[in-house]
């Protein structure tokens, strides 16, 4: 389980050690999401297009909320 220890401009470094860096797309209402694993690997996601609501909910998820929207199927690698 991924909980934040740290939130700064949007980079958010989970207890396991993983980082994720959320970048949003207001315009576009996506997200780009670029996860750095333990291993040092990195990958790109990017979201689907988000329900206003849906997107102003998520500018205020934590790690853990973007760890559990990665195992859904609304985004895409980059």
């Amino acid at each position: 389980m991924s909980t934040i220890t740290i939130k700064k401009k949007g980079i958010m470094k989970t207890i396991t050690g993983e980082t994720i860096e959320v970048k949003a797309n207001q315009s576009k209402r996506t997200f780009t999401i670029r996860k750095t694993h333990t291993d040092g690997s990195k990958t790109k996601y990017r979201t689907i297009q988000m329900s206003k609501e849906e997107f102003e909910s998520a500018e205020h998820w934590t790690a853990n909320d973007w760890n559990q929207f990665l195992k859904t199927d609304e985004y895409y690698i980059v």
